[in-house]
């Protein structure tokens, strides 16, 4: 499978079913809402910012992210790939595009999640692109935080 044909997509009228149709595999089925109830509280909040994650033509996943205008803050609100495309290495490419959209934002310093954490959950996962753990927990899940690169100065500020 060629994964660099891995995309973010706007949602549309014509794409909306099919979004909602992606699911997760049953066991996973508690750490993620339904795609139809994420994108029904993204039209709620104008912070939210949301995305179909395509391979060429097919949809394979999707995300959502907080994005505070007022402030450089980027919250992963959720994410999800489909279940038939698990394993495969969509989810790793994914997160990669999610997060250079995030470090392209003005004044990003880092992008934070919770997840659910040990065995069933997640944290494997994202640890394995680099988020750590901030030591508070949100509910039941553990917050993880990606911290970015801060820009190079020219040493005459």
């Amino acid at each position: 499978m060629e994964i660099e044909r891995l995309h973010l997509k706007e949602i549309t009228a014509e794409t909306v079913r099919s979004i909602c149709d992606l699911e997760v595999h049953e066991t996973q089925r508690e750490f993620v809402a339904p795609n139809a109830v994420s994108m029904a509280q993204a039209y709620f909040c104008r912070e939210a910012w949301f995305r179909a994650i395509y391979w060429g033509d097919s949809p394979v996943g999707f995300v959502m992210i907080y994005e505070d205008a007022t402030k450089p803050e980027y919250y992963l609100w959720r994410f999800m790939i489909d279940k038939h495309y698990q394993g495969k290495g969509f989810g790793k490419s994914a997160m990669g595009l999610i997060i250079d959209h995030v470090r392209q934002r003005e004044g990003a310093r880092e992008l934070v999640l919770s997840c659910d954490p040990g065995q069933e959950g997640p944290e494997k996962f994202y640890r394995k692109l680099g988020f750590v753990p901030t030591g508070e927990y949100m509910g039941n899940e553990i917050i993880m935080k990606l911290e970015f690169d801060r820009p190079k100065t020219t040493g005459a500020e």
